[in-house]
């Protein structure tokens, strides 16, 4: 495995971080415990969770698995970068299905209520990355840091990170981080990018990379559809599901991906595998988190960290996925 700095911070990573939002609704325990046992002797120490995985009147299940496993090898916990998130609501619904106030979002009450859930279900005393699910338009980050201060201060966590954060809100909290003083503000950014959907290349990852925060994205098969879905289909007999049905229903898109997985037959590589490994070519990425729900496919995601993606390659995939270009040439001259 191969390892890099998470952002400006001096905590090292792996550049393929272990996601676990299917452990549980997809993924039973037994099963889940098996991939963290296999992803950590292949080297992957950067675990992601966040309090809401389980979904409905499950969530905070996967928080859950991850806590036994931990309890059943108190030295993994050592050896794991462990990033959860906050922000969903983790109350009962009560009457006519609305959550009580406060049980969500991000301010100090919640927080400090969600941090100490999260370690009571994970099983640890300490959180090393503890990322913003998404933006909260109602609490300023004065309150957001000075919560995040306490914390840290408490050693119940060490970095905060956001999550579906724009270019502009990671600059503010950064600045308002500075001007408090004694904050490092947000290490890291977990955002929507694989080659499909390269919009964060033009806001998001640049203000990123000004601010020193590591770039973790998320959905790098943008929901399988950069898997080699049609050939999935032609060869076995599979359907598309999802977020990748849903876009092959489109014939531009459709002739968009069979242009894709017809450059990577050329070249003798699995799609997948050539998603990832492009990620890992793109400036200011950490890691993209992968999601398996078996084992097969977490080593067909190992190999991708050590596949060399040839110039011609990767100005063919450029070719048929352009970017948006950086902010403002994008929109403007």
């Amino acid at each position: 495995m191969k390892y890099t700095q998470l952002g400006r911070t001096g905590l090292k990573v792996s550049r393929l971080v272990l996601g676990t939002m299917n452990f549980g609704p997809q993924t039973d325990e037994a099963d889940s415990h098996a991939i963290m046992d296999a992803a950590l002797d292949a080297g992957i120490n950067f675990f992601d969770t966040a309090n809401v995985y389980g979904w409905g009147e499950n969530k905070g299940r996967t928080e859950s698995i991850i806590g036994n496993w931990f309890a059943k090898s108190p030295d993994h916990r050592d050896k794991v970068v462990l990033a959860t998130k906050v922000y969903g609501n983790m109350a009962p619904t009560g009457d006519g299905g609305a959550a009580w106030p406060n049980h969500d979002k991000l301010s100090a009450l919640n927080i400090r209520r969600a941090v100490d859930a999260s370690l009571k279900r994970l099983q640890t005393d300490y959180i090393d990355v503890y990322q913003f699910h998404h933006i909260d338009r109602s609490t300023p980050f004065e309150e957001i840091w000075q919560a995040v201060d306490v914390l840290v201060q408490q050693g119940k966590i060490l970095y905060a990170g956001s999550s579906n954060f724009p270019g502009y809100k990671i600059a503010q909290a950064n600045e308002i981080a500075a001007r408090r003083g004694g904050t490092i503000g947000l290490v890291s950014e977990q955002c929507l990018y694989n080659l499909a959907e390269r919009r964060a290349e033009m806001e998001v990852i640049p203000a990123a990379q000004e601010y020193g925060l590591g770039v973790i994205p998320w959905s790098p098969l943008h929901g399988g559809l950069l898997g080699g879905v049609i050939k999935k289909q032609v060869q076995g007999g599979r359907r598309a599901s999802g977020r990748a049905a849903d876009s092959l229903a489109d014939t531009a898109v459709r002739a968009q991906i069979q242009s894709y997985e017809d450059l990577l037959d050329k070249h003798g590589i699995e799609p997948g595998e050539a998603a990832l490994a492009w990620l890992l070519t793109r400036p200011g990425v950490t890691g993209p988190i992968v999601g398996p729900r078996t084992a097969e496919q977490l080593d067909s995601a190992l190999r991708a960290v050590e596949l060399e993606l040839s110039e011609e390659l990767l100005s063919g995939l450029d070719e048929i996925f352009p970017g948006p270009g950086p902010s403002p040439e994008a929109f403007a001259w």
